[in-house]
């Protein structure tokens, strides 16, 4: 027999995967949605709930061309916009390669396969494995990138866009930030640990 999650624990789960999708390029695929998005987002409660509905009554009002020339706008203009998390922790250096290579050994460990047209830390990727994965899991790998989104909603406060909803929905979901935050991405080979990849193999 399937043992269900407790309410706060799917509540949470589901308010991640809508984040995910809502953080996606608004393509005929995610506006497609929408429906379905709001209909889960009604059935749920807890932190990050306000912050969704606003993220996603943007989407629904707008036209697609719009919808597109502002998502390019915010995440595609500046790289301290980025939706690849692991930009913020390594910046581009060698050791962002090493980071990307552990978090797809992490996945794999868990039974998750993103896919291959997608770096494992694109934001939508990270919050489908863990609205997919054990808490234990989900917490594990939201903790390591808990810096990048702090980063990526501090450097979104200067425009005026939905998506920063989006991000705070995830950052609700979270504990307090545990450290102070780095004014920039590294630009040498230094920074945070490693991205854990478990013990037990899944190498």
């Amino acid at each position: 027999m399937k043992l269900l999650r407790p309410r706060a624990t799917r509540d949470t789960a589901a308010l991640r995967q809508i984040a995910g999708w809502c953080l996606q390029y608004p393509d005929e695929a995610v506006l497609g949605k929408l429906g379905l998005l709001r209909a889960c987002l009604d059935e749920t409660t807890g932190p990050g709930h306000d912050e969704l509905g606003r993220t996603l009554a943007h989407l629904e009002q707008g036209d697609p061309g719009g919808l597109a020339s502002h998502y390019v706008e915010v995440f595609d203009r500046k790289p301290r916009r980025t939706l690849h998390l692991s930009w913020f922790l390594d910046g581009d250096t060698r050791r962002r390669g090493e980071t990307l290579a552990a978090l797809r050994r992490f996945y794999r460990t868990h039974g998750f396969a993103p896919a291959e047209n997608e770096l494992p830390d694109f934001l939508p990727v990270i919050l489908e494995f863990a609205a997919a994965a054990s808490p234990g899991a989900a917490t594990q790998v939201l903790t390591r990138f808990h810096p990048a989104l702090e980063l990526l909603h501090r450097n979104m406060s200067t425009m005026d866009t939905p998506y920063r909803d989006a991000v705070a929905a995830v950052l609700a979901t979270l504990p307090a930030v545990p450290a102070p935050l780095p004014a920039e991405p590294p630009a040498e080979l230094v920074g945070l640990d490693p991205f854990p990849t478990g013990a037990g193999g899944g190498r």
